[in-house]
């Protein structure tokens, strides 16, 4: 079977689930912690070995505090790799 063909999910060995975002309101997620979230993602796409995204799980949360509302989400990424990267621990 030639790469053209190749649309399965038969080379990936290894999925890493990777979360940017966060749904709880008690503990919101500093710029700090998402910069680190996205940047585990960019890694995870573009450090060898490169994974790819074989899907999502996202989760949307609306909360009334007071007067206000609240709209969050978190969106999980499976990266699936060919094997487990070594700079995965």
């Amino acid at each position: 079977m030639d790469e053209k063909q190749r649309t399965g999910l038969e080379d990936v060995g290894y999925v890493k689930l990777v979360t940017v975002g966060s749904v709880n309101p008690n503990n919101p997620l500093s710029e700090q912690s998402r910069e680190e979230q996205v940047a585990l993602l960019n890694r995870c796409l573009n450090d060898y070995p490169k994974g790819r995204i074989i899907g999502r799980d996202m989760a949307v949360a609306r909360y009334v505090i007071g007067e206000h509302e609240l709209t969050m989400e978190k969106v999980t990424y499976h990266v699936g790799f060919p094997r487990r990267p070594p700079w995965d621990s």
